[in-house]
């Protein structure tokens, strides 16, 4: 009895993953719960194992494939695996046989599996070709043979293109004589528009034409990861279709400073260290309790906000494999010393690559701190579909003037990013000062 191993259900709104590595070949025994391969997925590692013992029958993926939910990836042979452990008793010099058999069979398959990529690659890329050259062909002429005060159209239309930046020559005219009237320019120019799009959207490539690099010295190329793929897609998407406002302010947190080194051997008693963005998740929570806007989502299609009672804060961290951005869910509901356990072990899961999918899910709002490496400020892009990130710098020192005096204070800056089609100037400034109004004295979250 054959058994097929599907890619299970990993998260919500998460529909593939990335083949990492195939630990197993066809013909080898597995045992249930043994590792068949490690996967990828929006960011975070995981490993897929066998539900069944027995043999490997068929391999139906290779490393580097994006594998969808429920589909087939490995076929295991349950039957078999009675009669393998009677070939474990053969003797050694059939065993070696057998290995190289194996081993040409394996090489064979690759060679097979990599042939059929190719043609599965190239009939792809026809294909994608086709799509991208049908749209197109309703509304601009193949070639533009002509100048455009020889294409048939008038006064008021060509003034029209002019006015839109259409070029007229591309433009197949659907009047009488191939006449362009003004909506074959207007649909021209929304066919641009959407193509154009479809492509900052969809994907992390773009319309600009690199030079040729090697004419000016030795050059080097390498793949994009898929973390590194993954930021660049969602970041390019969140650029392209947020209207972005950065707003800046600096918090005194000289007395935050002196209570957090008062009590950071209490929270390392629990496993943890008491750290300004711990204590920044706690104010913040209370902040989007304070603020709703900054705890809602904004959908367009409907021409809605949508306002969560719930407070979900992403932390970003920095690893080996790039920027991830684990979830602490609930943070209203906690203590500074339980987000700063459970800040410590997500952020030790990250960089080990032990982080779960589930781990990365439904941040309402965002906290980057680069205040470990320096800078004064930096303005970071906020995260879909989130309508706002808070990014920290590095505290230092300052004279700041006080009771008629100047003061030596520690002052960190804080710059925010929030959405403007439901963020205002005004609320993103009144958000900022409260929040460094509460760094400055944290008693007034409780009241």
């Amino acid at each position: 009895m054959s058994k097929e191993i599907k890619l299970p259900e990993i998260a919500d709104n998460v529909t593939t993953a990335v083949v990492l590595e195939i630990l197993v070949s066809q013909g080898d025994t597995v045992e249930a719960d043994d590792i068949l391969a490690e996967m990828e997925s929006d960011k975070a590692s995981f490993e897929l194992p066998s539900e069944v013992a027995g043999v490997v029958k068929e391999v139906k993926v290779s490393e580097g494939d994006e594998v969808k939910v429920g589909q087939v990836m490995f076929v295991i042979d349950e039957e078999a695996a009675g009669s393998d452990k009677k070939e474990k008793k053969e003797e050694p010099e059939k065993k070696e046989e057998k290995a190289e058999k194996k081993e040409d069979s394996k090489d064979q398959q690759e060679e097979d599996t990599s042939e059929q990529k190719e043609e599965e690659s190239s009939e792809k890329d026809e294909q994608s070709q086709e799509k991208q050259s049908a749209p197109a062909a309703s509304f601009v002429a193949e070639e533009p043979a002509k100048s455009a005060s020889h294409v048939a159209a008038s006064p008021a239309v060509r003034r029209l293109a002019r006015e839109i930046g259409v070029d007229l020559t591309r433009v197949k005219g659907s009047g009488p004589a191939d006449r362009v009237t003004e909506e074959d320019v207007k649909a021209f120019a929304k066919q641009l528009i959407q193509q154009k799009s479809a492509s900052a959207g969809g994907g992390i490539a773009d319309d600009f034409q690199l030079p040729d690099f090697s004419k000016y010295g030795e050059i080097r190329r390498e793949k994009m990861d898929t973390i590194r793929k993954l930021t660049a897609k969602a970041m390019s998407g969140s650029w392209q279709n947020i209207p972005h406002v950065f707003q800046f302010d600096k918090a005194d947190v000289t007395e935050l400073e002196k209570f957090r080194k008062d009590y950071s051997k209490y929270v390392e008693k629990k496993g943890a260290k008491l750290t300004v963005t711990a204590i920044l998740l706690k104010l913040s929570a209370v902040a989007l309790k304070t603020f709703p806007k900054f705890n809602a989502s904004v959908d367009m299609n409907n021409e809605e906000i949508i306002f969560k009672d719930y407070v979900n804060i992403g932390v970003a961290v920095d690893t080996e494999r790039g920027l991830i951005v684990p979830v602490i869910r609930d943070v209203d509901k906690k203590s500074i010393t339980e987000l700063s356990v459970e800040l410590n072990e997500l952020a030790e899961k990250a960089r080990t690559k032990k982080i779960k999918p589930d781990d990365l899910q439904g941040a309402n709002f965002t906290i980057s701190n680069l205040g470990g490496i320096g800078g004064t400020n930096f303005t970071p892009i906020v995260n879909r579909p989130a309508v706002a990130i808070l990014g920290v710098s590095r505290s230092q020192m300052e004279p700041v003037w006080m009771d008629g005096e100047f003061q030596p204070r520690m002052m960190l800056p804080l710059s925010l990013s929030y959405d403007h089609r439901v963020i205002d100037g005004a609320d993103g400034a009144r958000f900022l000062r409260w929040l460094c109004e509460a760094m400055q004295n944290p008693l007034v979250t409780m009241f």
